[in-house]
């Protein structure tokens, strides 16, 4: 596959490169195109990128879509983080290269404004990496299926388990814009409703700080048990390797992570980020069907061990295939709201998550976890980072229906 870069993205042809998956030669109209919209050149590449594409491709193998007789094409695209690249992108996938479905999409901004492009030309967006949870609530999408996470799951599962283990008192520290401030406030809700308090917290300029020093000494004078990190990706990294430097977990507090994965944990290393916990939906060595699942998508990615995110591009890559093979793929191409129906009707079931379903206002739901970061003496080699101190049935794990303000859901 042709690499996408940055420089190319921006160029007039926005990087495109397709990649033909299955074999079965059939004519142009009845080929299934899935194109990956994701970071391929900036922060969160190795969350996002090329290991789900890789994950897209294991789901079109592992459903044998060749030997169903139905060709699949994958097109990857560098949506650059940029709302306005990233549509331009997609409208010129579905108007000139008839891609029938967009995943990955790990920007919620993004999301949300492919969304009503999706609709507008009855495409499918699964939303595998974005993370608000407005695309549930009052923007949800006839055409959008959120999938993986989102920022209601993360708070609930971190502060109320946390807060239940022992966690009773919090201090955050937040990203000043509107995904850190939506964590806060949504953290803050389930440890007090859990029985916790939150001491105080400090709001750090974003973008652009790298030194989070006043910030930690803050936390470390509230004498909070719980120091709450909303912020993500490199901002996350800087801030825990500093916090060790400070000795917060030494001095009896604990780090949590909002939203984390283990490349952030491969980044961080284990020394400085022993201890702290965030939740995940997703561990490659969980259970025998996501340590099979991790070890066959390793195969295509060597280097970079799949996540939560690459996990939710693979689940509903397959789910999509098999709603694709239910209708056929001419009647797939036709109506992308026929694919996405026969999605919400069928119950969900793969390696990545096991069974769960997708709710009427397009949320797919599975457990959450609360992982703890193991320490160095505990690991047992590469990517051996975490041990389970929680699981949060699907049911419980995401925001209720009738809580999120969605129009798709009936009165």
């Amino acid at each position: 596959m042709t690499s996408i870069t940055r420089r190319t993205a921006m160029g007039g042809a926005l990087g495109v490169a397709a990649l033909p998956v299955a074999g079965r030669a059939q004519s142009r109209d009845n080929t299934i195109r899935i194109g990956v919209l994701a970071d391929f050149s900036g922060p969160y590449r190795d969350t996002s990128g090329p290991t789900s594409v890789a994950a897209v491709q294991q789901a079109i193998e592992d459903l044998g879509m060749a030997q169903r007789g139905i060709n699949v094409e994958v097109i990857q695209g560098d949506h650059l983080n940029r709302p306005d690249a990233a549509l331009a992108l997609a409208r010129r996938w579905i108007d000139t290269q008839g891609v029938d479905m967009i995943c990955e999409v790990n920007n919620s901004a993004i999301a949300l404004a492919v969304a009503n492009l999706m609709r507008e030309r009855d495409k499918v967006q699964l939303a595998s990496g974005a993370a608000s949870s407005a695309l549930t609530g009052p923007q949800c999408s006839t055409h959008t299926l959120h999938w993986t996470y989102d920022t209601w799951m993360f708070a609930n599962v971190v502060g109320g388990a946390t807060v239940r283990s022992g966690g009773d008192s919090w201090y955050f520290i937040t990203a000043d814009y509107a995904f850190g401030h939506q964590l806060e406030r949504d953290t803050t809700q389930f440890v007090t409703r859990a029985g916790g308090r939150v001491a105080g917290s400090a709001r750090y300029p974003f973008p652009g700080t790298t030194d989070f020093s006043s910030f930690l000494l803050q936390a470390q004078a509230s004498r909070a048990k719980v120091v709450g990190l909303a912020m993500a990706a490199g901002d996350m990294q800087n801030c825990v390797k500093q916090a060790h430097e400070f000795g917060l977990m030494r001095r009896g507090q604990q780090l949590a992570g909002m939203i984390m994965f283990v490349q952030d944990i491969r980044t961080i290393g284990l020394e400085s980020a022993q201890g702290m916990v965030m939740s995940e939906v997703f561990y490659h060595d969980l259970n025998d069907r996501t340590r099979g699942l991790a070890q066959r998508i390793l195969r295509r990615t060597p280097d970079n061990m799949p996540s939560q995110e690459h996990a939710g591009t693979y689940s509903c890559a397959i789910h999509y295939l098999k709603a694709v093979a239910e209708v056929g793929a001419a009647r797939a191409k036709a109506s992308g709201i026929e694919v996405i129906n026969v999605m919400k009707r069928m119950p969900t079931d793969d390696d990545a998550f096991g069974p769960g379903r997708v709710r009427e206002d397009g949320r797919k739901i599975h457990p959450a976890y609360l992982f703890e970061v193991k320490s160095p003496a505990e690991s047992r080699g590469m990517w051996d980072f975490y041990k389970l101190r929680a699981t949060v049935p699907a049911e419980e794990a995401f925001r209720p229906m009738a809580d999120g303000g969605c129009p798709l859901v009936r009165g």
